[in-house]
């Protein structure tokens, strides 16, 4: 893991930084809908499973743009990793909990597919909370909720002021106007992300999941 400290002098958003994380602690989330008609086809086609696909997609795209790897040092300088890896979680259908895992990010989708492989046969069945240890910081967080489709979600963090790496949660995808759409929420900090930002990555998102074929 790297982390590059910004010079907030020379921090072209260093005015909204210092009001959003200080003056007005403000984060936000979007829920949009992510064409994934073609995407699923595919995955069918090449017999992969859906989730790690979205969480390679999410996660390359994430690592594609600074303002989604920014955080606070230990001494509260602002800075970004160099990469991030992914967490996400995994339902255990016997006791209806979930636990957080973590899986090392590769730009290639085979060795990240294959690393998510080996994470969930060494960790998928064990309980609690987070069972793969992490002691590095530079993860995103990916939930998903594969029983309901929702148009809006917000995830309320009452301490979380400086926490300013993305949240995603994804819902169940669902056919309408014979596209495959799959609802997606991001929570971003206001710190370092505008809605320019956020819709930057959407798009990119979206863009990236039309063209996946030709990238994997």
């Amino acid at each position: 893991m790297s982390f590059k400290i910004i010079d907030l002098e020379k921090y072209d958003r260093k005015e909204h930084f210092i009001h959003y994380l200080n003056n007005v602690p403000c984060s936000y989330s979007m829920t949009v809908n992510i064409d994934i008609t073609d995407l699923l086809k595919l995955t069918k086609e090449r017999n992969y499973k859906l989730y790690p696909v979205i969480l390679y997609a999410i996660t390359k795209v994430v690592n594609n743009h600074i303002e989604f790897r920014m955080s606070l040092d230990e001494n509260d300088n602002l800075g970004y990793y160099i990469n991030v890896n992914t967490s996400y979680t995994i339902f255990h259908k016997d006791n209806n909990t979930f636990s957080n895992i973590w899986t090392k990010y590769d730009s290639s989708f085979e060795k990240f597919y294959n690393n998510y492989e080996k994470d969930i046969q060494e960790y998928g069945n064990e309980k609690g909370f987070i069972t793969k240890k992490c002691e590095e910081n530079n993860l995103i967080n990916i939930s998903s909720i594969p029983w309901v489709t929702f148009t809006e979600f917000n995830l309320n963090l009452p301490r979380g002021e400086k926490y300013l790496l993305p949240i995603f949660t994804v819902g169940k995808f669902y056919e309408q106007s014979n596209k495959i759409l799959l609802p997606l929420a991001v929570q971003v900090h206001h710190a370092v992300c505008d809605g320019f930002h956020t819709s930057r990555f959407i798009n990119d998102l979206q863009e990236f999941v039309n063209n996946f074929e030709n990238i994997i």
